[in-house]
């Protein structure tokens, strides 16, 4: 806490807000700071727990001090003098209620409310949505990846076409939606706010994150291409083949679209919590109903419908990208344990 009070004031405030536990807080008067350089000023900030009689440029110098350690700043504030300490922190967090017009226009953030406990709230959210729009880069990434290389597979293994121009845009314009949309209104996990920060140079497509998305794709277009080799087994080159292909890349998305709900964590936690994810399942299984038993839909697409066994090897592309991830997400907890 930095404050323009007398030490004794500040001190009986810090007390009443428990900011040293059961201890005694740690108060430092303004005057103590005269002369310390940069290291000494982020070593006492990390030790003390209130500042008395601080002037605006000795808030200034506190948050610079602890932003040259390394340390992600965040300011609260609501007067005229917190201003620069506002402007130069990392995150510059103002009062909408009592707070001055200049302290709001130094921020980035303005609590409406005046509460401290919002900014607690705030960070989840923030977190949440960062959270959602991973898995939603996920799937998609992953998703369309696996399907260009199933392709190009299949074309450079002279198999022929695994589908149709206006079976590609079925699929993208139609059914891709749904799930990725679902992704987005996945709900807080339960660990949100135990997870350390992520580092301000950290990129949305780490390498870590791109590596997944690579070999999770190749497995996605492994198991398309199983599904088409052994459709043209069955049945030949032809409509028959390219719907299996269809089927197959679509149960690979929709097994998929639960394994991208958490990076580590099984998909069975929290199932049922999210309802789009069930409601989107159901809108891309009735939409593909469509695509094989409409009939004028069906001659469109180019599309057959399928028998009994089909719709089991279907299901088996659903299952089989839970059951290959959901593998590794064990052996990688287990680890972690260790």
């Amino acid at each position: 806490m930095l404050t323009g009070d007398q030490i004794n004031t500040a001190r009986a405030v810090a007390r009443e807000l428990n900011l040293a536990g059961d201890s005694e807080p740690n108060a430092i008067h303004a005057h103590d700071l005269a002369g310390a350089d940069h290291n000494r000023l982020a070593e006492l900030a990390r030790t003390t727990d209130v500042f008395a009689r601080v002037s605006p440029e000795d808030k200034l110098r506190i948050v610079e001090a602890l932003q040259r350690s390394g340390e992600v700043v965040a300011v609260t504030g609501d007067g005229v003098n917190d201003a620069p300490a506002l402007k130069r922190a990392d995150i510059g967090i103002a009062m909408g209620m009592r707070g001055t017009e200049v302290s709001k226009d130094a921020s980035d953030l303005i609590l409406a409310d005046d509460n401290f406990a919002t900014i607690v709230q705030a960070i989840k959210g923030g977190r949440t949505i960062y959270a959602n729009i991973i898995k939603f880069v996920h799937l998609m990434f992953s998703k369309n990846l696996g399907a260009v290389l199933a392709i190009f597979a299949a074309i450079a293994f002279g198999w022929g076409l695994p589908l149709l121009p206006l079976q590609i845009l079925w699929i993208n314009l139609v059914t891709d939606i749904f799930p990725a949309l679902a992704l987005a209104f996945e709900p807080a996990a339960k660990d949100v706010m135990r997870i350390p920060p992520r580092s301000k140079s950290t990129s949305l497509l780490s390498h870590p994150f791109f590596g997944r998305i690579l070999w999770q794709a190749a497995l996605l277009a492994l198991i398309i291409l199983a599904a088409y080799l052994w459709a043209m087994k069955t049945y030949g080159e032809g409509a028959h083949s390219r719907t299996i292909a269809v089927l197959a890349l679509v149960g690979v998305q929709l097994g998929h679209m639960f394994n991208c709900r958490s990076q580590n964590q099984s998909f069975v936690e929290g199932l049922f919590d999210n309802p789009y994810l069930w409601l989107a399942a159901g809108l891309v299984i009735t939409l593909q109903l469509l695509a094989v038993y409409f009939h004028p839909l069906a001659i469109v697409l180019g599309t057959e419908p399928p028998n009994q066994t089909d719709w089991l090897v279907t299901g088996l592309t659903v299952i089989s990208p839970i059951f290959v991830v959901e593998t590794i997400k064990f052996c990688n907890r287990r680890k972690t344990e260790k």
